[in-house]
């Protein structure tokens, strides 16, 4: 089995997100293979870049992902976050 992964730790992270916009950080880590705080430093990354937001609801956090955004990396800036989405994690 390989050691490594075709999918960066962030595109993971947002993929968790994907499937559930009110998962803990705590679960997205469990997930992805990182630490809690690992996927609250990606978490922030995405905030902060603008392809997640953030809002409170109660104890918990909900995110949404804003999917109209290029993709960064520089092989694919003409896909957007939504044709990443709609490949590895369809409704």
């Amino acid at each position: 089995m390989a050691q490594w992964t075709f999918l960066s730790n962030h595109a993971q992270v947002l993929l968790c997100v994907a499937h559930d916009p009110s998962s803990r950080l705590r679960d997205i880590g469990e997930r992805v293979g990182i630490t809690e705080r690992a996927a609250h430093r990606i978490v922030d990354e995405l905030v902060e870049a603008g392809y997640l937001t953030r809002e409170r609801r109660g104890r918990r956090s909900h995110y949404t992902i804003v999917d109209h955004l290029p993709l960064p990396d520089p092989l694919v800036r003409e896909q957007r976050v939504a044709d990443l989405l709609r490949l590895l994690a369809p409704s």
